[in-house]
């Protein structure tokens, strides 16, 4: 019997001029990056390569890892109307949409997101693709958030109705496979009749909803904007807050102390709502966001300096402004309204982010035995958080996808 033996891949060895490890203040001079491309994961970061390596030299660029969106919506494809083109596309079309999504994120140099609501299950389906496909990036999904009947976003398929309905929808959720539960505990901005500032949901129901996550062994984050909301999640024991803007029916309310106090000290993450690029005659905002956002802003650094745990959310999808990988915008905002230093900012788009949506272990550090998610750009990100949107490359998993 004659055996042919496989051969193994040779490793791949990135050179650049700098390094930023997701966990670190400053860059690291002249490093390089050793890939397996067969397992896709970091073997070293070390100034040489090792013998027999292929090496890639990226000259002048610097390398992070690839970033970390919190909050994105695959199923929307960021037109001027959002809700009606996924309406008007069935599930196979919908899908092939959320395909093209995820490779503009990726190229992006968003390499793994958290996807915050889909339409029948369909961010599963293509989280498992991406399991194989390594031109696709590492996806955390929940299915269709649950929400009330009529609802925001009702039309996602999530609508449940009284305590035994939400722990049913729970359920079955975690059944199909979330990775987590998403519940809208307030109104919304996309949905026609619902309203931001107002609850959906009682006290009682989104702690049934919460126990029963916890019991299926699920995190569960709340979309909440109205202040009672958030108090309301809060108490009920959620592990991740989305928006917290606070907004009410003609302005925003002030972060009450006890309110930022009990943020701080509770295991919970704040999705910041962050990230947008503006290109000259899209429409505003909706529901008068930008008026608002000087009264956010104050919010905002009035949670960060208490110590209240941040991240960006992005709502990728949503609208012209929030395309794919916009949240390249997210982390010079983290320091431009939030007051994190630059570092900080990226720190909270790589690391931080990929521990909170759950995969630290394995996400958003340049280090040995992580995933070979890079990102290269053309400049100090330190000081200049433009340089992010000179990409020079992107690895997903130790596989080169695009060069600009």
């Amino acid at each position: 019997m004659t055996v042919t033996a496989t051969p193994r891949q040779r490793l791949t060895a990135v050179r650049a001029a700098a390094l930023f490890d997701g966990t670190g203040d400053a860059l690291t001079p002249n490093p390089v990056v050793t890939v397996d491309p067969g397992t896709g994961l970091i073997v070293s970061v070390g100034t040489a390569p090792p013998d027999g390596a292929d090496v890639v030299d990226l000259g002048s660029a610097t390398l992070l890892p690839g970033l970390v969106d919190g909050h994105v919506h695959l199923a929307f494809d960021a037109s001027l109307d959002p809700v009606a083109a996924l309406a008007d596309r069935d599930d196979e079309s919908a899908y092939a949409a959320m395909i093209e999504a995820a490779r503009r994120t990726t190229a992006g140099g968003v390499t793994t997101v958290r996807d915050l609501g889909d339409r029948g299950y369909l961010a599963l389906r293509l989280r498992e693709a991406a399991r194989t496909d390594r031109t696709l990036l590492t996806i955390v999904a929940s299915g269709p958030p649950i929400t009330t009947p009529g609802g925001h976003c009702h039309y996602l398929g999530g609508a449940a109705a009284g305590i035994d309905g939400l722990r049913a929808a729970v359920r079955d959720h975690a059944e199909r496979g979330a990775d987590l539960i998403k519940i809208m505990a307030s109104g919304g901005n996309i949905t026609p009749g619902s309203r931001p500032e107002l609850s959906q949901f009682s006290a009682a129901e989104l702690r049934a909803a919460v126990d029963e996550a916890h019991a299926c062994g699920l995190p569960i984050v709340a979309h909440a904007h109205g202040l009672q909301t958030v108090r309301d999640a809060l108490a009920a024991g959620v592990d991740g807050l989305e928006h917290v803007t606070l907004m009410t029916a003609d302005g925003i309310d002030p972060m009450p102390d006890d309110l930022v106090a009990a943020l701080a000290a509770a295991p919970v993450t704040v999705g910041l709502t962050l990230g947008m690029v503006i290109r000259p005659g899209d429409p505003p905002p909706p529901n008068g966001i930008r008026e608002r956002i000087p009264s956010i802003i104050i919010n905002i650094r009035k949670m960060y300096a208490a110590g209240v745990d941040l991240i960006a959310g992005t709502d990728a999808g949503l609208g012209p402004g929030k395309p794919a990988d916009v949240l390249r915008s997210a982390v010079g905002m983290l320091t431009a309204w939030v007051g994190m230093t630059p570092a900080e900012a990226l720190r909270a788009s790589t690391s931080r982010a990929a521990t909170v949506i759950g995969l630290g272990e394995r996400k958003g550090r340049i280090a040995p035995g992580y995933d070979a998610d890079l990102l290269a750009i053309d400049g100090d990100p330190l000081t200049d958080p433009t340089a992010l949107d000179r990409i020079k490359a992107v690895y997903v998993r130790g596989e080169p996808l695009a060069t600009r």
